[in-house]
């Protein structure tokens, strides 16, 4: 049974209501977001797709809880994100979201293993480093420092350390955006194994519509409006798409 058919019957863990998020105001108002509504059940794998500044990065931003809409509700288990006081936001990110960026922010200094170890250390229930490491693959580059790594790798270690506070959402903005073709494989593949074996809910922005074809469903961005999901009955595989 693929992932999509265990989940579709899953209540969602995560809904939007009218979400819209405005930047400025008056004529020089910036609208983000736009009246989105959406509901995402736990274990699924969605990819957002869309052009630079259709909204995309800001929805997951309002998602991970690193910004608040202007208007219409978030809740995650029925706990409002978007009215949340700073301390619950905190907690929320700390606890639920695990989050993965272009640029992959590990700590030059730390090896490996270290760099995910500071996640783990402030987390309620992490799997240990070694455990994350092996999940994308990396356990030989545990010692290694981030120069000492590719720039696949980095990803892979900074997806690790996403995923070691066993998040209940996996966010990833462009994972292989700052990589090429065959790397970016790679990365994919780690993302698509947690999200298979984790059961972690988890959304993936890219601008490269090859890449929908490994989602549960799909959703395309346009000037901040979110359009009906396209559903994938038969995900692919990452090395099986047409690059």
């Amino acid at each position: 049974m693929n992932n999509s058919a265990q989940t579709s019957a899953a209540p969602p863990i995560l809904v939007a209501r009218g979400l819209s998020k405005t930047y400025g105001a008056g004529h020089a108002a910036v609208h983000a977001l736009r009246d989105v509504d959406l509901d995402l059940p736990p274990g699924e794998l969605v990819v957002l797709l869309g052009a630079s500044g259709s909204g995309k990065s800001t929805l997951l931003n309002l998602i991970g809880g690193l910004d608040k809409p202007t208007a219409g509700s978030l809740h995650y288990r029925n706990w409002d994100v978007g009215r949340a006081g700073e301390k619950g936001v905190t907690a929320y990110r700390r606890d639920v979201v695990g989050f993965v960026f272009q640029f992959y922010n590990l700590i030059a200094s730390l090896t490996a293993r270290e760099n995910i170890g500071l996640i783990t250390e402030v987390s309620r229930d992490p799997m240990s480093p070694d455990e994350a490491l092996e999940l994308v693959g990396l356990t030989p580059r545990s010692h290694h420092f981030p120069a000492q790594l590719s720039g696949g790798e980095q990803q892979r270690v900074a997806i690790a350390r996403a995923i070691a506070k066993r998040p209940d959402i996996l966010l990833c903005d462009e994972p292989t955006g700052a990589l090429d073709i065959k790397t970016g494989v790679l990365v994919l593949e780690a993302v698509q194994r947690i999200n298979r074996e984790l059961g972690t809910l988890t959304v993936v922005i890219t601008h490269n519509a090859v890449l929908a074809e490994m989602a549960d469903r799909v959703f395309t961005m346009s000037d901040g409006r979110l359009s009906p999901p396209q559903l994938n009955h038969n995900p692919r595989p990452v090395r099986e798409l047409s690059w």
